[in-house]
């Protein structure tokens, strides 16, 4: 076996496709392999698929996978169908896209870099240009959604994410069964429910499929929900509950800090659970919890509000639901007082939660990765990029693998 043959077999080749010659530029860290086909072969057209002789070729060349240390090309003269029925038309190649210049291999590797690392580190690596890579990544995202099967979809997720300071945000739809993002739209409106089931309903699932959210207090998306997904029973989940308690809480402390300094850079002691504190915040925690001040009041009251998730029983849990908020509600802190108030218009979805446990945890975890996510896209901030990493990560979708099948 020459080594003609052999880099054939390593790329998979088949007739009527060979490797003609083979040149290394030890110097240059070059490998080119040059390609062709036997001569008086037929193709298929890229249309029809009817067999048909070759009109004329072009010749092109694709970067590959790297060969050791060392950069890989293949060139390749590529012929265009000469079809009775749809004319001249160019044939696709086995090893490459139409319009590309990587071949299919060395674009599943990109992908995969894409998936694990930041966009511009990922680029570097394989010495390419940030926005090669980014189109890139575009075109698999965009594959990847068109095919996604979201069928079996019933229960979803609703959350924003900031995309950069000045509140502007994006909206993600999660698959809450099988924990990943089916649709990502830009902005926190109302009319962003209504892209999702514009989106749905082009993938043949109907609105009335959905029979559970799980979703922010946010008014707009609630009012999106309700005009587009009538059949669906809103839950909210502790994490966003728990949000607004711990702003409630922070609230408290920013206004009594500007009388007590005692409470100076303690703000994440009171968003932390206990378990979770640091040994120095424990013992600042301590000494403050001695003394008679509106934030451990108002503290101890999210601590209670905590517990609620940890009932399996729906009526005990309202009860205890209903103490916690009268406890806040008598208070005579005007937050809290606020908070039990906002609870209570919104108690039926809360409480639902308790019942509903295929929500907890679940957004929490897709949020988590999202934003961890969001970090990678650092230097590219249109809301196109941002979508594109997002379902890189958190939309299991269906992107080539780099290795031979």
């Amino acid at each position: 076996m020459n080594e003609n043959d052999l880099f054939g077999l390593a790329l998979g080749l088949s007739s009527p496709w060979y490797i003609e010659r083979v040149e290394f530029n030890a110097e240059g860290k070059r490998l080119d392999l040059f390609l062709n086909f036997i001569k008086g072969s037929r193709f298929q057209c890229p249309e029809c698929k009817e067999s048909s002789p070759v009109y004329d070729t072009t010749e092109r060349t694709w970067r590959h996978l790297d060969f050791f240390q060392h950069q890989a090309y293949l060139t390749a003269r590529v012929p265009r169908s000469n079809c009775p029925k749809c004319g001249v038309k160019q044939v696709a190649v086995p090893w490459a896209r139409p319009d590309s210049g990587f071949t299919l291999l060395f674009e599943a590797l990109l992908v995969r870099f894409g998936r694990e690392m930041p966009v511009a580190a990922a680029a570097a690596l394989a010495s390419i240009g940030p926005m090669v890579l980014w189109r890139l990544l575009g075109h698999y995202v965009d594959k990847g959604v068109r095919e996604q099967d979201i069928t079996g979809v019933r229960a979803i997720g609703i959350d924003e994410c900031s995309k950069q300071k000045g509140q502007k945000y994006i909206t993600t739809f999660c698959d809450l069964d099988k924990s990943r993002v089916i649709y990502v739209a830009d902005g926190r409106e109302s009319k962003t429910v209504d892209e999702f089931v514009g989106h749905i309903e082009s993938k043949g699932l109907s609105p009335d499929h959905i029979k559970d959210v799980c979703a922010d207090m946010w008014p707009a998306y609630l009012s999106g929900v309700e005009r587009n997904l009538p059949g669906a029973t809103v839950t909210y989940d502790r994490y966003h509950v728990m949000t607004y308690v711990n702003k409630a809480v922070d609230e408290v402390r920013r206004r009594e800090v500007k009388v007590n300094s005692v409470l100076k850079d303690t703000r994440y002691i009171w968003l932390k659970n206990p378990e979770n504190l640091t040994d120095k915040q424990q013992v600042k925690l301590k000494s403050i919890k001695e003394q008679d001040l509106e934030t451990v009041r108002a503290y101890s009251i999210r601590l209670a509000i905590q517990k609620l998730w940890e009932f399996d029983n729906l009526k005990s849990a309202r009860g205890y639901l209903d103490r916690c908020l009268s406890w806040a509600s008598h208070s005579k802190l005007e937050p809290m007082v606020e908070l039990a108030q906002f609870i209570r218009r919104h108690e039926d979805g809360i409480l639902r939660s308790v019942r509903n446990r295929i929500t907890n945890g679940i957004v929490e975890g897709i949020n988590s990765k999202i934003k961890t996510a969001m970090k990678r896209a650092y230097g590219f901030k249109s809301f196109d990029y941002y979508r594109t990493i997002i379902y890189l990560v958190a939309g299991k979708l269906k992107f080539p693998e780099p290795c031979c099948k």
